[in-house]
């Protein structure tokens, strides 16, 4: 019996004391109370996350100026109505369907002008009423739209103020948006969050964060998007979202956008001010931004070749030429700020000397796409912009138009990416959100292979078969995104993994773990664990396996088979130089077999040949959140 239910019958014999109000001046007496039921149902009152959830934090429709105004002409309804499954119509006249409905989407669109491109469309008397909304739909309607965008780009985006300026406008667009989600939302069915993009660029670096409501329409509605015009530093986005919390009791969080195309600054080590990171700043910073995009079309931000070099995975899909703006070559020196696996090195190394971690984030993967469509699936991959959705010529259009020639990234450098893997109790907006502020999430490149995580000091070998896996995890440890503190005298810490195959994709190559810990010194350093293969490979006593999983992919048919990997792997893991002075973060990455990339796809369906450059095979991934130690706490 379990525990539960052993209680349960211990409070159905209990004779119950109840205390007589003293004013009665009478003695106490017993009370027989009536017996309570034992619950034939072990789910009865469980409070533990059951099950995963796959969605998209990162989707703009047409209501986002630099898609709208592009040729987009998918809007929030037609978004969401895609990402339940329906089939629909793009941008590009053509019928697009997911092989599986997501069950949440955030749309999350531009604040900057929100709007602009519907409103021309419809001759929106707002608009016209603006001096310079009035040019640009005149400019639209004569035929001049590209000339309209260019001179959006140039009077706002690239100067950081308004070009419109229009609280009436902002207003009725947010309204559209609000009461989209409110529409689309069906709790237990299908989240549809509310939210958007603040779209902080300085000098062409991607500072951009999706802001999240967990609320619904009637305290959204309070207010209008903080966007990069009211400031592009993103302390000035916390004090919002704080005031928005304490105003309507509400909650939000953040989520920053990868940092690949950020020139170094989405985690570099000072305030945007120049100042030096304080405590304050780090405790904010990690409870405002508890999850960050580590992988979408725009390049994989988990690290780079020239910061892991002993990380033969670690050259996926990286995208190092420029900044987001396109006038700025990337240097080695602005790698470290650019990537995931660096920034958490480097909040341990904070967190020791301040007492707080600001980099203290779990991981998600999401689309970023400005087609309003929210498909990654290799073989539907229908691209970044509608000027990159499929056709035969979209593998070199540019995706980052750039200055300088060889700073121009083209389209078939877009990776298929990604999707948001959600541990939670059940899809609603409330328990959604708080599985992304609990970081019980990961992100993958587009499959969904079902990954599971705990930590502890006291899992054994048996705890992981386990017919109770989960809730006896939760018991004893803590799941990924979660803390050890304070090792118990001479224990490591140990780590229960699962790892499914997605059921429509590939079989698994390999799980391991990534470790980055800081020294007394401060030094920071990583270490990668091969735990578990397929194949009956051998991992080394050095713990890594040197032999590839092989290759089945046939580029003239587009196909893989799944006769090597394997669809499941699982293991029971102790880090085996554990020092318990040092802090440290742990996360799990898995790598599916080798299978075709959309480009294999492209070549096939167009009758296309790609130069030798283009990448036709990729090894699918999973990203898990960390799980932290802290010595001594």
């Amino acid at each position: 019996m379990s525990r539960l239910g052993q209680t349960l019958l211990t409070l159905t014999t209990l004779t119950v004391v109840v205390p007589v109000p003293a004013q009665t001046n009478e003695p106490q007496s017993k009370v027989n109370l009536p017996a309570q039921p034992r619950n034939y149902s072990p789910n009865v009152d469980v409070k533990i996350p059951t099950r995963v959830f796959w969605g998209d934090t990162h989707l703009h429709t047409s209501y986002s100026t630099d898609a709208g105004m592009v040729g987009n002409r998918i809007g929030p309804n037609e978004a969401y109505r895609f990402a339940r499954g329906e089939q629909i119509t793009s941008s590009t006249g053509q019928a697009a369907k997911l092989q599986r409905p997501l069950d949440f989407l955030v749309v999350a669109d531009h604040a900057e002008n929100l709007g602009l491109a519907p409103m021309i469309a419809a001759s929106d008397p707002i608009l016209l009423k603006n001096a310079t909304g009035k040019k640009w739909h005149d400019m639209v309607k004569a035929g001049n739209g590209f000339e309209a965008f260019r001179d959006w780009i140039d009077s706002g985006s690239t100067t950081g103020k308004d070009p419109i300026d229009s609280p009436e406008m902002m207003r009725s667009a947010w309204d559209v948006v609000v009461k989209a989600a409110e529409k689309y939302n069906q709790p237990g069915r299908f989240t549809a969050f509310i939210g958007y993009e603040w779209t902080s660029t300085p000098n062409g670096n991607n500072l951009h964060r999706n802001v999240i409501f967990r609320d619904g329409g009637a305290l959204a509605a309070q207010v209008v998007p903080f966007s990069a015009y009211d400031s592009p530093d993103p302390e000035k986005l916390w004090q919002w979202m704080q005031a928005y919390e304490d105003r309507t009791g509400g909650k939000l969080l953040a989520i920053p956008h990868n940092g690949n195309l950020s020139g170094g600054m989405m985690w570099m080590g000072e305030m945007m001010s120049g100042k030096a990171f304080d405590k304050t700043y780090a405790e904010t910073r990690a409870r405002r931004e508890p999850v960050i995009e580590i992988t979408q079309p725009k390049g994989t931000s988990e690290t780079h070749p020239a910061l892991s070099p002993n990380d033969e995975f670690a050259n996926f899909e990286i995208w190092d030429k420029s900044n987001l703006g396109g006038n700025q070559a990337t240097a080695k020196e602005m790698l470290p700020g650019s990537y995931a696996r660096q920034a958490l090195k480097a909040g341990l190394a904070f967190e020791q000397k301040l007492g707080a971690n600001p980099f203290k984030f779990g991981v998600i993967g999401s689309t970023d796409a400005h087609t309003g469509l929210a498909a990654v699936e290799e073989n539907n991959f229908f691209g970044k912009t509608p000027s990159t959705e499929p056709s035969a010529e979209r593998w070199n259009h540019p995706a980052i138009p750039a200055i300088k020639p060889e700073l121009i990234t083209r389209a078939w450098a877009l990776g298929a990416s990604g999707l948001a893997a959600v541990w939670a109790q059940e899809n609603t907006r409330e328990s959604l959100f708080d599985a992304l502020a609990r970081r019980e999430v990961y992100g993958t490149t587009g499959t969904r292979m079902t990954v599971r995580l705990f930590a502890g000091w006291e899992f054994t070998q048996q705890d992981l078969y386990r017919a109770d896996f989960a809730a006896n995890g939760y018991k004893r440890g803590v799941p990924m995104g979660g803390d050890l503190r304070a090792a118990p005298a001479g224990k490591a810490p140990v780590f229960l993994i699962h790892a499914l195959q997605d059921l429509n994709g590939a079989n698994l190559d390999r799980v391991q773990v990534v470790k980055g810990w800081v020294d007394a010194k401060g030094e920071i350093h990583e270490r990668i664990y091969d735990v578990a293969v397929s194949g009956g490979r051998k991992i080394g006593t050095d713990g890594r396996c040197r032999t590839a999983v092989g290759n089945t992919v046939n580029l003239a048919n587009v196909t893989y088979s799944n006769h090597i990997g394997s669809p499941q792997l699982s293991t029971h893991w102790k880090d085996p130089h554990f020092n318990p002075k040092e802090r440290a973060f742990y996360y799990v990455r898995v790598l599916e077999i080798p299978t075709p990339r959309w480009t294999a796809y492209d070549a096939k369906f167009y009758d296309v040949k790609m130069p030798k450059e283009v990448p036709m095979i990729l090894q699918e991934r999973a990203y898990t959140s960390p799980v932290w130690y802290t010595p001594g706490a």
